[in-house]
């Protein structure tokens, strides 16, 4: 099966390979199809616009798209970035993370409870095949910390490692994240359903 990852982001698309190694797939992403056009990410939620993508790029490649929508939640921030995680405050992350600092403080607050939420949809055939949903419950560092990971990784401290995710490193990432959750769920999906040749 030929596999489109939804993604022009390379470290994204560096995970999502590591997790499908081994399947009976040959993958490529939006890199390799440079006149695909991306859709507007219109959606109310994380899943909406996973889906949206994922037949966007299935009707204008003929390939089976795998899309992912994922983004940080924060509670003391009223659920935000949320699905405008990409596209919150700021150019640059840095600049997003002070954006969310200063927000914090407005509300008095030092850090926060919060969740990464990974909506993962395949479509083929100009329909959705399958869908999930991958999450991992973690709380707002007082401080970014590590260089390991990328987006919002710095900010976000999982207790039970006693880390950031931007202090892990990508195979540990992998195995707890909410990407890892989600498209080890497609994994399993596509281990039991695809057929090789």
């Amino acid at each position: 099966m030929h596999l489109l990852i939804a993604t022009t982001n390379r470290h994204k698309a560096a995970e999502i390979r590591a997790l499908l190694a081994g399947l009976p797939l040959r993958v490529d992403t939006l890199a390799d199809h440079p006149g695909v056009e991306a859709p507007e990410e219109t959606g109310a939620t994380f899943a909406d616009n996973a889906r949206l993508k994922a037949l966007a790029y299935n009707r204008q490649t003929g390939r089976a798209a795998v899309a992912d929508d994922s983004g940080l939640e924060i509670d003391a921030l009223d659920g935000a970035p949320g699905v405008r995680s990409a596209r919150y405050n700021g150019a640059s992350y840095p600049e997003k993370f002070a954006a969310i600092y200063g927000a914090l403080r407005k509300r008095g607050a030092r850090t926060s409870t919060a969740r990464f939420v990974c909506a993962l949809a395949l479509a083929d055939g100009g329909r959705i095949v399958f869908e999930t949903r991958g999450v991992v419950e973690g709380e707002i560092a007082p401080a970014p910390a590590g260089a390991a990971g990328f987006g919002y990784d710095p900010i976000f401290y999982y207790p039970p490692r006693g880390s950031t995710f931007g202090e892990l490193q990508p195979a540990d990432k992998a195995a707890i994240s909410h990407r890892g959750r989600a498209f080890r769920a497609l994994r399993d999906h596509m281990a039991t359903n695809l057929r090789p040749g």
